[in-house]
């Protein structure tokens, strides 16, 4: 459903697109299962970050808060300039939100409408009412918002944690999705032991935020983000964001080669979450699928390559249709 227009927070996506679902804020009490908020201090740093990096895309067309079976998801238009009926979705990566993809929008404008959403159960404006425990239930939520969106079919593009999802999806309820294309994602959710080890402390919320935007540096071939507002709300999410969901699955080799849908595999060949060479290699399962190493690229690809990306996207999108 579009949002309706009511008072709420004085925030400006709130002027602009309504309030919104209630955030689940963590009043103590008991253990929640679901996730939500640290408090209301860090919810609103979460909130200011956001809008922060939200102020980097176009004007929106339209906004959408949809209601499924494990609570409300937040989805946004940006109107492009071609119209051939399979618009684009974007899934962001873990921890993150609609503004990771500021960068991209403008150029996947050429190819038409782009919607973005936030994960549910991640740091974003959705909102998680009913635990999430497995990979079915991940697919569920996710197939009702492709559905009680306007468009009847849309080419999911995927960042990282993004990516699982739009596979996890095409395996479980292929409906509607035209294609799907994946920005350096691990299908294997086997890490390097270096990835771990730096990971672990970005985890930890009582720690400084130097080792969170340390963590968020490592993935970004060692960019500094102190800076970058994209990287300040993720790691405002990583330290007051509580996530209940499960350890994704692995994917087998099996399991790829029933996704009939066509798919682009985009690999960061400097990326620090798998090796690149193994990761092409299994990518390669996918029996309607083309794997892409961008040489030089981090886990942040995204950012790093906006119109290369574009540009692959576009030619699937033409090879599709």
């Amino acid at each position: 459903m579009a949002l309706s227009t009511r008072e709420n927070r004085d925030s400006a996506l709130s002027r602009r697109y309504g309030p919104g679902t209630a955030p689940r804020i963590d009043l103590g009490g008991g253990k929640q299962r679901v996730g939500h908020w640290d408090g209301e201090r860090g919810y609103a740093r979460y909130r200011f970050e956001y809008e922060a990096a939200f102020a980097e895309f176009p004007e929106p067309a339209d906004a959408f808060d949809i209601e499924t079976d494990y609570g409300t998801v937040r989805a946004y238009r940006f109107e492009g300039k071609r119209n051939d009926g399979h618009p684009l979705l974007l899934l962001p990566g873990k921890a993150s939100g609609s503004p990771v993809w500021t960068d991209n929008v403008p150029h996947l404008l050429e190819l038409g409408d782009v919607y973005v959403l936030d994960l549910l159960g991640e740091p974003g404006m959705s909102v998680q009412v009913k635990p999430i425990s497995s990979d079915e239930e991940q697919a569920a939520w996710l197939h009702q918002t492709v559905q009680r969106l306007p468009p009847d079919s849309f080419h999911l593009v995927g960042l990282s944690f993004g990516g699982w999802n739009a596979v996890n999806l095409a395996l479980r309820n292929p409906e509607g999705i035209k294609s799907i294309t994946l920005l350096d994602t691990s299908l294997t959710s086997r890490f390097p032991l270096g990835f771990y080890l730096r990971s672990i402390p970005a985890t930890i919320p009582w720690l400084p935020k130097r080792w969170r935007d340390s963590f968020n540096s490592y993935l970004a071939g060692g960019y500094p983000v102190e800076d970058v507002p994209v990287a300040r709300m993720i790691e405002a999410g990583m330290h007051h964001f509580k996530i209940r969901l499960p350890q994704p699955s692995r994917f087998t080799e099996e399991q790829l080669a029933t996704i009939d849908v066509p798919a682009l595999i985009i690999i960061g060949g400097n990326s620090p979450i798998h090796k690149p060479s193994a990761a092409a290699e299994l990518a390669r399962s996918f029996p309607n699928g083309t794997v892409k190493v961008y040489v030089g690229a981090s886990h942040a690809v995204n950012g790093e390559e906006p119109e290369r990306i574009a540009k692959d996207i576009g030619e699937l999108i033409d090879a599709v249709a």
